[in-house]
């Protein structure tokens, strides 16, 4: 998230805080690490959280003239809403693997497209972009171990952006602020 952001851009927040949500549940799902949790479990919220709400509030933002967000939101809610209606399904494991591939080649345009917009922007984006690598070659080379590294660089991207979110609500910090050398630190 960028300044604006903190600045009171209504859609962007809410966008990642859908984000947030829905990357945190589903990498979470994907870990393993609550008994009888799988990422499947969270196609309800996939569907309606991550895919109709943040689709919606890329369109607000593109009507409201933020190109980048609007694109970036409306994009992502078509791909939750794809995964979330289709998780759990009768899709082999190699036809699910070249889903997330393909939707991994959004996470890096995103990524590239918020060059300077830092953890909070870029750096989810990147994150998601990573995971979805991780989870499509996991389930490609039916690879365990690659799909739960890819859950956990999810879950952490979905933190991520939900704090970045919340901190625009709650007027929390999104940087750290750098003393200078031989500056006494403000206080």
């Amino acid at each position: 998230m960028d300044n604006d952001v903190a600045a009171g851009n209504t859609t962007s927040t809410l966008g990642h805080l859908a984000l947030g949500l829905t990357l945190l549940a589903f990498g979470i799902g994907s870990t393993g690490v609550i008994d009888n949790v799988a990422a499947s479990d969270a196609a309800a919220l996939a569907t309606w959280v991550g895919g109709v709400a943040l689709f919606l509030v890329g369109l607000l933002a593109l009507h409201a003239g933020n190109g980048g967000t609007g694109t970036a939101h409306a994009a992502l809610g078509a791909f939750w809403f794809t995964w979330g209606t289709g998780a759990g399904g009768s899709a082999s494991a190699e036809a699910a693997g070249l889903f997330l591939l393909l939707w991994a080649l959004l996470a890096l345009t995103l990524t590239m497209a918020a060059k300077g917009s830092g953890l909070f922007g870029q750096g989810v984006y990147g994150m998601l972009f990573v995971a979805l690598l991780l989870l499509g070659t996991g389930a490609l080379a039916d690879n365990g171990g690659l799909a739960k590294a890819g859950g956990w660089i999810a879950a952490v991207a979905g933190l991520a952006a939900w704090y970045g979110a919340t901190a625009a609500v709650a007027h929390w910090p999104t940087s750290l602020s750098r003393v200078r050398r031989g500056a006494p630190a403000a206080g």
